[in-house]
């Protein structure tokens, strides 16, 4: 695992009425701050990627869908540097991905429906001095391949 990457499985309750499933509650070990929520939608074999933040930590899950979200350690001072770590998330497994800042990020939408991701960063997103530094999907930077695998 990613130097300062922290996963937690998401509990699903449910009953006859329907279901729900908390995401990150202010007494969770992975909670900082709070600066923003929002939604962002991934279509079926899109990808979105790559970027990572120098302040702000990210706290991801897929709320609708599936996807798979791919984190690479570019960080000079890391003990992980050159990791690269690969999560499913969405409706077969519910997971919070928490990134911190410095990790590059990525997000494919996988099956056959548009993916629905919910993060939650620490900071709000600025407008006139965006918080990100960017590279295309496909990279020489990053050692990761977007394709579909077979077999």
């Amino acid at each position: 695992m990613i130097d300062g990457v922290k996963v937690k499985k998401l509990k699903t309750i449910a009953d006859e009425r329907g279901y729900l499933f908390e995401i990150l509650r202010c007494d969770d070990d992975q909670f900082e701050k709070f600066g923003q929520v929002y939604l962002s939608s991934v279509y079926a074999g899109v990808v979105k990627g790559w970027h990572c933040h120098t302040r702000q930590t990210d706290n991801f899950t897929v709320i609708s869908g599936m996807a798979k979200m791919v984190l690479a350690d570019l960080r000079d001072d890391s003990p992980t540097k050159g990791e690269v770590n690969e999560f499913f998330i969405g409706d077969q497994n519910r997971l919070l991905i928490q990134i911190p800042p410095g990790v590059y990020h990525g997000i494919k939408g996988v099956g056959d429906k548009t993916a629905l991701a919910l993060n939650c960063p620490t900071e709000p997103y600025n407008h006139d001095d965006p918080d990100e530094k960017r590279f295309p999907y496909d990279t020489d930077q990053i050692d990761y391949d977007w394709g579909l695998k077979q077999g």
